[in-house]
């Protein structure tokens, strides 16, 4: 792989960070620390511009080329926030923190960005503008919204904007991506029923909720396989089910709790429309009520055409012939740098993190390996899309 021979010597400094970062894990907003020391270091490699508490605990570093950073700009986004998960792995720098991990490697995304901002700083072969973005909160707390809502796109004149995230399964070296919508919609649902309560050994005088419960469960599965186009993906799991807390009582209410997965809007419109209807039709066909609310959370990540085509062409260029993978499957999971590409045009790519365990896992740990890869797909991109004039 044509690595930059500058971000291969940077390897061991990149992964001291990235190993720190693991050792701290904060989750959400409550990336403080892991915001200072980033820019702190952005500080230290002569960026020219260090901007904190966009988004609440957001970074941002500009970097401007040869020509002063006239012309365009791009942005490249990592994140940066843990999980609240117990690590299990052993490791020598494992989190210092009970109940939270970096579970999911954005402790690599964010070291791997400030390893291509060191080599950007100092060798600006570029023209045009570079925005580093660190964002906070992308698991579950939408932060590249925050960090939109606080100005990113507009104080920053960013015209295109790029991000990258690990992927374990998939060879170090290796990349994959797709045009359109790459993950999915991630919407919450609460179902109330309210029955009538009584005792167990007299069910005729009830309105059982549980029983109600159970019907709808069993039917919210028709979103899929009887109102959506089969071709179009939907999927509906409920993930809780609460109801009662004695064996000879028959509860007054149930309250049942999910997620639901689209790849397009108008079936994301179609499943929260069936999911009301059935919840409160089944309901009323028992005696019973059923309140629906529907949350909606991050949007479809969807890549925009002509910057999913240079990125394949710029991981090509690092990964080397049949190392990319222009047209992945679709995945059910979401990401809230579809805000971003909803702003801008751009794309958001993985990268092999080799045989791991999965994401979200306590036993999962971002693969160092993968650190001089990712950099330089980084660096490649800036320095294509902003050459610099001879």
């Amino acid at each position: 792989m044509p690595i930059v021979n500058r971000l291969a010597d940077l390897a061991d400094e990149i992964t001291a960070w990235r190993r720190d970062f693991h050792e701290n894990p904060e989750i959400l907003y409550e990336t403080v620390r892991t915001g200072q020391k980033v820019a702190e270091l952005l500080e230290s490699f002569g960026v020219d511009e260090v901007t904190t508490g966009i988004g609440k605990t957001g970074v941002v570093g500009v970097i401007r080329g040869r020509n002063g950073g006239a012309g365009r700009s791009v942005g490249l986004r990592a994140d940066m926030d843990a999980l609240p998960i117990e690590e299990a792995t052993d490791k020598p720098y494992a989190s210092k923190v009970p109940g939270k991990m970096h579970a999911c490697g954005h402790d690599g995304h964010t070291a791997m960005l400030l390893g291509a901002a060191k080599y950007l700083a100092e060798t600006r072969n570029f023209d045009g503008t570079v925005v580093v973005i660190f964002q906070p909160a992308e698991e579950g707390g939408a932060g590249a919204k925050a960090m939109i809502d606080d100005g990113l796109m507009t104080r920053w004149q960013i015209d295109e904007v790029y991000g990258m995230h690990n992927y374990p399964g998939m060879p170090v070296g290796e990349f994959a991506i797709r045009k359109g919508p790459i993950m999915a919609a991630t919407d919450e649902f609460k179902i109330t029923i309210t029955g009538r309560g009584g005792h167990a050994a007299k069910p005729h005088q009830t309105i059982d909720p549980i029983v109600v419960g159970s019907q709808i469960v069993a039917v919210l599965q028709t979103i899929a396989s009887r109102n959506a186009d089969p071709l179009k993906s939907v999927v509906v799991s409920v993930t809780t089910f609460n109801a009662g807390n004695a064996f000879n009582v028959i509860p007054q209410e149930a309250v049942l709790r999910g997620t639901v997965r689209t790849l397009d809007p108008g079936v994301r419109d179609l499943a929260e429309d069936r999911m009301k209807s059935i919840a409160v039709s089944i309901a009323e066909g028992f005696g019973a009520t059923a309140t629906v609310e529907f949350r909606r959370g991050y949007p479809v990540t969807a890549n925009h055409d002509e910057q999913t085509d240079f990125a394949v062409s710029i991981a090509g260029e690092i990964a080397g012939v049949g190392k990319v993978n222009p047209d992945i499957a679709p995945m059910m999971g979401g990401e809230d740098f579809s805000y971003m590409l909803q702003e801008r045009p751009g794309a958001f790519i993985f990268a092999g993190n080799g045989d791991t365990a999965g994401l979200h896992h306590p036993e999962y740990d971002f693969n160092d390996d993968l650190i001089p890869v990712g950099c330089s797909y980084w660096v490649r991109l800036v320095e294509t899309a902003l050459p610099a004039a001879a």
